[in-house]
């Protein structure tokens, strides 16, 4: 599919058919096409095989448990369907539940809060950025994580700019993005990254690899 031309199709997965419902609405306002819902991770993985999205949009808890059946879900879908993308929706503040998420190396993967999906314009861009291939984590798990580098530092060897290019990266901002933000050149952003990779030992595997690596890294520090 030609995703300049098509809308990216998207599986809302969500215990509450109020909550997917209300996504479906604002999605498909946002120019999204959703093409299928689900109540748990058994009808959300036979949603995905009968229309092959671009993203499945997967609550973290969901019945039977209502533990965590959002990330079982995802890495379900990591083995049966790699090419779709996932963005896991939480109430929860976790970096573990983050990094659970992205510790397989399978791109294309999100966590965010349910509280970031006010902002609708970010949300959207999450979105995009999963089904492109990115890793997505929420800004506020990445603010917690800086304020535990503060006081337990395993990165010790990054700069303070290092930290910060680093937190950027794990909320999936792309290289421009980042330059953009810290009105940096894009070739001093690519530079720093490249130190980042080598500081962290990351050096002989792909780069889309490093940065889903790298920002492992930084949520277990």
């Amino acid at each position: 599919m030609n995703r300049e031309q098509s809308p990216l199709r998207l599986v809302v997965a969500d215990d509450s058919l109020l909550l997917r419902e209300g996504l479906a609405k604002v999605l498909t306002a946002r120019g999204f096409d959703v093409v299928g819902q689900a109540g748990d991770g058994d009808e959300l993985i036979r949603e995905v095989a009968r229309h092959e999205p671009d993203v499945a949009l997967v609550d973290i808890r969901m019945p039977p448990t209502g533990t965590d059946e959002g990330l079982r879900a995802a890495a379900e879908l990591g083995r049966k369907y790699p090419d779709v993308s996932v963005l896991v929706l939480s109430e929860y503040l976790e970096p573990r539940y983050a990094t659970r998420l992205l510790e397989d190396g399978t791109p294309g993967r999100g966590y965010l809060l349910k509280t970031s999906v006010t902002d609708l314009d970010a949300f959207a861009a999450a979105i995009r950025r999963v089904a492109a291939g990115e890793s997505v984590v929420d800004h506020a798990i990445v603010r917690r994580v800086l304020g535990s580098l503060r006081e337990r530092d395993k990165l010790v060897d990054l700069t303070d700019r290092e930290r910060e290019i680093l937190g950027l990266m794990a909320q999936g901002r792309s290289n421009a993005g980042i330059a953009d933000q810290l009105t940096l050149g894009l070739r001093t952003v690519e530079t720093h990254i490249g130190v980042v990779f080598q500081k962290l030992g990351l050096t002989d595997t792909r780069d889309d690899h490093r940065r889903v690596l790298a920002v492992l890294a930084f949520l277990n520090a």
